[in-house]
């Protein structure tokens, strides 16, 4: 009688066991793409953030310059030597830049492609995040969409 006790509490252990690790997997297999999906969502933020920002140093290029730059190597050079910039990047960009990521997406640290179109009457730009198909701007020469996000 003993020896059927024991196995009977023997079984009852792992069963206890088996029952612990499959509310483990389960509790992973539901939470784990939600996770997932909140982190993409939270770089898909991080990246938009990072691209107006670098449309915000755009617009205050054209007003310094009267043409957007030919490069972001050339906006980061001028946001990095212009004081004014930089003394007020809180009330200009909403929060401090970081300069040296800021040309990069977020996502995989691509850098953003950024092109100008001066062949039209008025200067255009387009940017784009190489992981997505967000971008600001447009070449098409369409000067209502020269800031517009395809986000907002």
């Amino acid at each position: 009688m003993a020896s059927s006790q024991s196995i009977r509490t023997g079984i009852q252990v792992v069963l206890a066991i088996v029952i612990i690790v499959l509310s483990y997997v389960l509790y992973e297999s539901i939470t784990e793409p939600y996770e997932r999906i909140e982190r993409q969502q939270e770089m898909t933020e991080l990246t938009r953030q990072r691209m107006s920002q670098i449309r915000t140093g755009l617009i205050q290029f054209s007003q310094r310059r009267d043409s957007f730059p030919d490069s972001l190597n050339t906006l980061v050079s001028f946001l990095r030597e212009d004081s004014v910039i930089m003394a007020n990047q809180d009330s200009i960009f909403g929060g401090t830049v970081n300069l040296d990521s800021l040309l990069y997406s977020p996502r995989t640290g691509k850098q953003f492609q950024y092109a100008v179109n001066d062949t039209g009457r008025v200067e255009t730009y387009l940017l784009q995040d190489p992981d997505s198909d967000d971008q600001i701007g447009t070449m098409s020469g369409d000067v209502t969409q020269t800031h517009a996000a395809t986000w907002e």
